[in-house]
């Protein structure tokens, strides 16, 4: 559902921003137990919430995802945020962020005392952000990580139940409030149009 709906919104953003460009950031921490994982993808939400409401950070609109691996011990569980944001076409030469410095925004956002893996990169001018929805939107958990480890799935999904996996902010949400209310306007008029028969 939610690819279907990126892949119905990007175009119309490119399009009504032709000049912008786009970043696919990776942000994550260190292996949590599975039975801590609500808690750590809530620290998570709220340092990226920070992250946001710093001067340096000047997207313009994301999309964000969360993403849970099963760690290589195949005890923890490894939580990430996938971003996809789109940042000023003056990004590069006034504002632009260094790979160390966004690991040392994300540090300290987290409040923590490591240094936390972070990949960043840009998606190149000539290039479509489209290509990326199937990277940002994929999957919340790899299939081979639910069938492995009974137990581990189990506590996985309640650690996930009613959790928020996927966030659109900033110019981006407007696209997607657009297209709800269109899909609303035509469930009302199909609805009117079977009532009628």
């Amino acid at each position: 559902m939610w690819k279907a709906k990126a892949y119905k919104i990007l175009p119309q953003v490119i399009a009504d921003y032709p000049k912008y460009r786009w970043l696919f950031i990776t942000l994550t921490v260190k292996n949590c137990y599975i039975n801590e994982l609500r808690e750590t993808l809530n620290w998570m939400n709220k340092a990226f919430k920070r992250l946001t409401e710093l001067k340096i950070w000047s997207a313009k609109g994301w999309v964000k995802s969360v993403e849970v691996t099963k760690g290589k011990d195949n005890i923890s569980a490894h939580p990430h945020l996938h971003i996809l944001a789109m940042v000023q076409p003056s990004y590069f030469s006034h504002g632009y962020i260094s790979h160390r410095k966004w690991i040392e925004l994300w540090q300290q956002c987290l409040r923590i005392d490591y240094q936390p893996v972070v990949h960043v990169s840009a998606i190149a001018k000539n290039h479509d952000p489209k290509i990326l929805i199937p990277e940002i939107l994929k999957y919340q958990v790899k299939e081979s990580d639910l069938v492995a480890d009974r137990e581990w799935f189990l506590e996985l999904n309640s650690q996930q139940h009613k959790t928020r996996a996927i966030a659109v902010v900033g110019e981006i949400s407007l696209y997607m409030q657009e297209l709800k209310e269109n899909q609303n306007l035509r469930s009302d008029n199909e609805e009117k149009e079977e009532v009628g028969k």
